[in-house]
């Protein structure tokens, strides 16, 4: 499908799960250097109810870079997502977000007439404080080279160590689409544009991120995910989240950090448990 920005048209990637004649639709949205064939295992199970549209978001995975790295950012994430909300064609969907995919649901649902039915946050909040920001800064934008697909897998499983104890077929899976071979050298590189990193470039310039004047507005059903050794979304945060703005309900995911993977059926639970207890109000 295509997305516009003020380059021109681009490519947006898109997997989807379940069959264009349901009528509840759900879209997952990735973290910051994902895609979205993250949830894959979520997708899947998700379908047994919905339609689901995963995205890669603009400059990662299958869908286009941008030509210019001031391009990249939220404003443009929200147009796509706008797009791929409107590939549902649903008057209202139910939104599962990690982390930069937590924040855009954010983004969307607080404006007016928003689709966002139910959102559903994962291991992200309306605070973020800056030592997080900075840990991300220390990978985020990199571009490195890896021989052969194993060395990549190891990367992966380094840098993405907080998803939590995953088996080896599921890292595998992550990795196999989180690399793309590099046709002139050889080997393989990460698969998404090293410009989406231009904001992390100086740490010195990273502040605490406050977005609860955007929390207060929000209004829709909320669920939070909250992997209990996160350094990204603090339990203080996660804590007010439930007692202001839409009175979000949490759980906490134990043995991960940012963030929880959603890849098994104690995590898929939660959220497909907290949709059969929302209820499906048809718009």
């Amino acid at each position: 499908m295509l997305g516009l920005s003020q380059h021109g048209f681009h490519t947006i990637a898109l997997a989807e799960w379940g069959t264009a004649d349901k009528h509840d639709v759900a879209v997952c949205v990735h973290g910051l250097t994902r895609n979205g064939r993250d949830f894959d295992v979520l997708g899947e199970a998700l379908s047994r109810t919905h339609r689901v549209l995963c995205p890669d978001v603009v400059g990662r995975g299958g869908s286009d870079w941008l030509p210019n790295e001031d391009a990249y950012g939220y404003p443009q994430y929200m147009s796509d997502m706008a797009a791929v909300i409107a590939r549902g064609h649903a008057a209202a969907v139910d939104w599962i977000g990690t982390s930069m995919g937590g924040l855009i649901g954010m983004m969307l649902a607080a404006q007016p007439r928003s689709p966002i039915r139910r959102l559903v946050i994962n291991d992200v909040g309306p605070f973020v404080p800056k030592a997080a920001l900075k840990r991300l800064a220390d990978y985020v934008g990199a571009d490195p080279h890896f021989a052969d697909f194993e060395a990549g897998l190891a990367y992966i499983k380094r840098v993405h160590a907080p998803f939590g104890d995953l088996s080896d077929a599921q890292w595998r899976h992550l990795a196999s689409h989180s690399l793309r071979p590099d046709d002139q050298e050889g080997g393989y590189r990460l698969a998404y544009d090293p410009k989406i990193g231009a904001p992390f470039r100086d740490p010195a310039q990273i502040e605490d991120v406050d977005l609860w004047q955007l929390w207060d507005t929000i209004q829709c059903p909320v669920l939070v995910l909250r992997g209990a050794e996160s350094d990204l979304l603090l339990p203080k945060t996660a804590q007010e989240m439930t007692q202001r703005g839409p009175q979000a309900e949490l759980i906490e995911i134990p043995n991960c950090g940012h963030a929880p993977a959603l890849m098994d059926d104690d995590q898929i639970g939660a959220i497909t448990d907290w949709f059969a207890r929302t209820g499906r109000t048809r718009p």
